[in-house]
């Protein structure tokens, strides 16, 4: 794991080489503010051949920006030449760059409290952009003009409102003025690029703050239209006193606790189908399956991001469901069983969780299930069915759907205590099987027996 000292003894080798060096960037910043560092981005006057003949082990990351990989025992740790870029014309990268001084580099930098270098030899930080300052008044400022910043790298606006997230700090007014204005060119950024963005506010400390930061910048609209489609939606005030979708979405995401990204895109995208089905009549408001709506919406978001297809079968899994536990007093024991039973159940309780708690804060059916799933651990592990498929077939049952459902109601008839033996259980299969061929055909698809 990297470490400073590591990180310093970096340094030193390049400043006895007579290489001008410092630790830059995020590092001096959680240093000032007493945080653990991410990282340890080193910067030197050393070209990247110079900083390759001083180090054993070394990759090329970026070797026409000056960026060069040191591989120590550790970790790893980037050096980078001090430089000045020209034009960016492709709004990431510059046209050419050119190795400079300490201060031309910091000038070049996007935020002025990433803008900070430290000298680990004499222990002085050398601030060129007044970013001290904003660090104690908890201000997020680019360094130069915001405009300009955000034209070079479109996904600066996005950066400013995570890092205001996580530090807990406002963004300069100037600052978010520049980002309404052009937000709709963040639509020209990759979306994987604004995907680890949007991820790492989504499971970052403060998640409710940075979606409302991301509505008041515009930029909302651009990365999430369908969720910028809840602002203004209605919902039925005795459930949801908190206001409309968005505002629910917003709180609920700031109820999560350490959520996985696919509990944490769930909880953002859960109520995405209600713009689509809102219904207002006789002062009734209701959303009729929002949630099976909002799972086809949540898979285009997560696609459109180019999310993993695991994270995205989990999120649309999660939309798609969340609204189960409206019906979970109620369910046979044996649904009830099978229910928590599945991969994503612990997830599809926290999102219920948070959802109620975002909206009218009755925990009951919540405090329910955890009773419920407590009373299941203290039981001895559920056994193998009693039966199988091949049991069925023996019986004369034609290969088919109807073998699976007689499976499934054997195996529910046990779990709810009315069926314990092998025996008991070919006896129920067996009159299931009597009864499926008394039936009549069910168009198409064959006989079908009781569930």
């Amino acid at each position: 794991m990297a470490s400073l000292s590591t990180a310093g003894e970096i340094a030193e080798r390049l400043r006895i080489a007579g290489f001008e060096t410092y630790l830059a960037g995020g590092y001096v910043r959680d240093m000032l503010l007493g945080r653990d560092p991410a990282d340890y981005d080193i910067a030197t006057a050393a070209t990247p051949a110079q900083v390759r003949a001083l180090f054993d082990r070394t990759i090329d990351v970026g070797a026409a920006f000056g960026v060069v990989r040191v591989l120590l025992d550790d970790g790893e740790y980037e050096v980078a030449t001090f430089r000045t870029e020209g034009p960016y014309l492709d709004g990431r990268h510059p046209t050419s760059v050119r190795y400079a001084t300490a201060r031309e580099d910091v000038a070049r930098r996007d935020f002025t409290i990433n803008g900070l270098l430290y000298d680990p030899h004499t222990q002085e930080i050398l601030d060129f952009v007044d970013g001290r300052a904003d660090l104690a008044a908890r201000r997020i400022r680019t360094i130069g003009d915001p405009e300009a910043r955000f034209a070079e790298d479109r996904l600066r606006m996005l950066r400013a409102v995570r890092l205001a997230a996580e530090l807990g700090f406002e963004i300069a007014p100037e600052v978010a003025q520049a980002a309404r204005r052009l937000a709709p060119r963040l639509g020209e950024v990759s979306a994987e690029r604004i995907r680890e963005e949007l991820v790492r506010m989504l499971t970052g400390p403060d998640p409710s703050r940075a979606l409302g930061l991301l509505r008041e910048t515009a930029l909302l609209a651009v990365i999430l239209p369908e969720v910028a489609a809840e602002i203004g939606v209605h919902q039925p005030p005795a459930f949801h006193p908190e206001g409309d979708v968005f505002e629910h979405t917003r709180l609920a995401l700031g109820r999560l606790r350490a959520p996985s990204v696919a509990l944490a895109m769930a909880t953002l995208l859960h109520d995405v189908g209600k713009p689509a089905t809102f219904e207002a009549a006789a002062d009734r408001i209701r959303f009729s399956r929002h949630d099976e709506v909002g799972a086809t919406i949540a898979r285009t978001v997560m696609e459109r991001l180019r999310f993993a297809r695991r994270d995205t079968d989990r999120v649309v899994a999660l939309v798609g469901r969340h609204m189960v536990f409206k019906d979970v007093m109620q369910m046979r024991e044996a649904k009830l069983r099978r229910l928590v039973a599945e991969a994503e159940f612990p997830e599809l309780l926290e999102l219920h969780r948070a959802d109620s708690a975002a909206s009218h804060g009755d925990l009951s059916t919540y405090e329910w299930v955890r009773t419920f799933l407590e009373r299941l651990a203290g039981e001895p592990p559920v056994p193998p069915p009693l039966i199988t498929g091949a049991d069925v077939l023996a019986l004369g049952l034609a290969p088919g759907p109807a073998v699976g459902r007689i499976l499934r109601a054997v195996e529910n008839a046990r779990l709810e205590g009315e069926i314990r033996t092998r025996e008991e259980a070919l006896a129920a299969a067996r009159a299931l099987v009597a009864s499926s061929r008394e039936a009549p055909p069910d168009r198409g698809s064959g006989a079908s027996p009781p569930a």
